[in-house]
């Protein structure tokens, strides 16, 4: 692998311990995967056979979303373990993320500290499934400030869902990218992901909080390729702080292949595409030992 070019990496992807999902979650996760769900499954518990994915599907690397959202999701701290044991397959090619749950920890410090020690490489926020907005920390849930410090002070960058979500319990309301221009002003040694570009209802909002602050970056996933420069016709201008990702095999996300191969036939330059697919997320996240 050049140094000078590393391969795709897909920063989005949910191979998480589904077996923790509620059962209203999980019913929504399996909609259109009936004939292919159980191969999932196994997906959940095989580093191995979705290395193969990847290889299949031309990619390299690959982050492996993963945060506590026990009353929505069903999913508990536990998650963090998961995806720490399951990137030790090949630790070049999976990145772990994780995360802590401000609502619950009792030493915001502390966990994100464990994380460190697991190896997880991003801590992941997802408003509308943990239920507070992304700048909470100014309205009294003084445990995400301290989350967002530590981070920022160790140099664990934090990747916020924008936009909505269609499982059951989610606050949708609380997906706003606007609230992550509190955050990039309060933390601005941080390094943000905007994940999903606050799709469907707010990509100029997450337009604008990208141009403002150089410490932010979009996160494509979850966006229909086909559809990516209806959203953001300004893409170019902003592609060294875009990077891709594909929220597979969430709802509606049937070929993480098929999503790169939508991407590459858009009308950007090649260069935007090299930048968004390879090195910027390769520079954001450098191959480790």
């Amino acid at each position: 692998m050049s140094v000078d070019l590393p391969g795709v990496t897909d920063l989005h992807i949910h191979i998480q311990p589904w077996g923790q999902l509620t059962p209203a979650a999980a019913d929504v996760m399996r909609r259109g995967k009936e004939g292919h769900w159980d191969r999932l499954i196994a997906l959940m518990d095989d580093p191995q056979a979705l290395l193969q994915v990847l290889d299949e599907s031309g990619i390299w690397r690959v982050g492996l979303i993963n945060y506590p959202s026990p009353d929505v999701m069903g999913f508990t701290d536990e998650t963090n373990t998961f995806a720490a044991q399951y990137a030790a397959a090949d630790r070049e090619r999976l990145l772990p993320f994780g995360g802590v749950h401000p609502r619950f920890t009792k030493d915001p410090e502390g966990q994100v500290e464990e994380l460190l020690q697991l190896g997880i490489r991003c801590l992941k926020i997802h408003p509308p499934h943990q239920l507070f907005p992304a700048n909470a920390y100014t309205m009294g849930l003084d445990a995400l400030g301290r989350i967002y410090r530590r981070c920022e002070e160790r140099g664990l960058p934090v990747m916020v869902h924008t936009g909505t979500s269609i499982f059951p319990g989610a606050r949708s309301k609380y997906g706003r990218p606007m609230e992550l221009d509190d955050v990039a002003i309060d933390f601005p040694d941080l390094t943000i992901f905007m994940a999903h570009g606050g799709r469907p209802l707010w990509m100029d909002e997450a337009f604008f909080v990208l141009r403002r602050h150089k410490n932010v970056y979009l996160e494509l996933s979850g966006i229909p390729p086909k559809k990516l420069l209806d959203y953001f016709p300004r893409l170019n201008e902003v592609a060294d702080r875009v990077v891709w990702g594909t929220d597979w095999p969430s709802p509606g996300i049937k070929d993480l292949g098929q999503n790169l191969g939508e991407f590459l036939a858009l009308p950007l330059p090649d260069d935007a595409k090299t930048s968004i697919t390879r090195t910027t997320p390769f520079r954001l996240f450098p191959s480790r030992p």
